[in-house]
């Protein structure tokens, strides 16, 4: 029976990306933002659980990289489309200008594709992980819904959001080395970078409030990009 609770879990990830995408559709962003943050439990809690029980199986691991497809994949394509969509008047049939959003989606399949196979993403991670991405255009919805600094109508510009969705569709799929969260115990020693980084987020989060997750992410990515070229020299 034990066998069975880590994929219960991975679907309900399954399940809440697939209400977040009918919420994003309805422009219900914070709906969407709770859905997707069941859904970002659900993710971190399978593996652990799987782990805990030890009962991890392949099944599992096709059931994840699914669920993870809808929840991180189609989701940050769906708010780019919505958001670009919005700009034109966000009408009842299909905006062909949007489209473009689902690049991010396009890139994140390949992505999870490409991490199923690449054995030395065990420790850290070679690229964006699609978490990630899809916490950084969450981010960009929850500006656009409070319209944090008068950004709003900013952030349904294409020529700003098509830019920052080919950007993430690259970091993706680059072999950026990027620190990952799995904790190596409490210890300070081989978890500076996590520890360090998990306190300016929650500084983060404490003065810029919903404007903190794009944030977030883009000085994760900066911090990444800077130790990856100075262990390049």
């Amino acid at each position: 029976m034990k066998k069975y609770i880590p994929n219960t879990i991975t679907l309900i990830n399954l399940f809440s990306g697939c209400c977040a995408i009918v919420c994003i559709l309805n422009g219900a962003f914070m709906q969407a933002f709770w859905w997707l943050f069941i859904g970002g439990l659900a993710d971190y809690a399978d593996g652990l659980i799987a782990r805990a029980l030890g009962v991890n199986s392949e099944l599992g691991k096709e059931l994840d990289s699914i669920a993870d497809m809808v929840s991180f994949g189609v989701v940050p394509g769906m708010i780019v489309y919505k958001l670009i969509s919005i700009h034109f008047g966000d009408g009842d049939s299909m905006c062909y200008f949007a489209l473009p959003g689902f690049i991010v989606s396009v890139f994140s399949g390949l992505r999870l594709a490409r991490f199923n196979l690449d054995t030395r993403q065990s420790d850290d991670f070679i690229g964006l992980a699609t978490p990630s991405t899809t916490l950084f255009f969450v981010g960009l919805m929850l500006i656009y819904h409070f319209n944090s600094f008068g950004w709003a109508e900013a952030l349904t510009n294409p020529y700003l959001l098509i830019p920052l969705v080919l950007l993430f569709s690259f970091l993706m799929v680059s072999e950026i080395k990027m620190f990952s969260f799995k904790f190596k115990g409490f210890k300070w020693k081989g978890n500076e970078n996590r520890f360090i980084f998990v306190a300016i987020s929650i500084a983060l989060l404490v003065f810029l409030k919903e404007a903190a997750f794009a944030t977030a992410v883009l000085l994760y990515v900066l911090i990444n990009i800077t130790l990856y070229l100075f262990s390049k020299k």
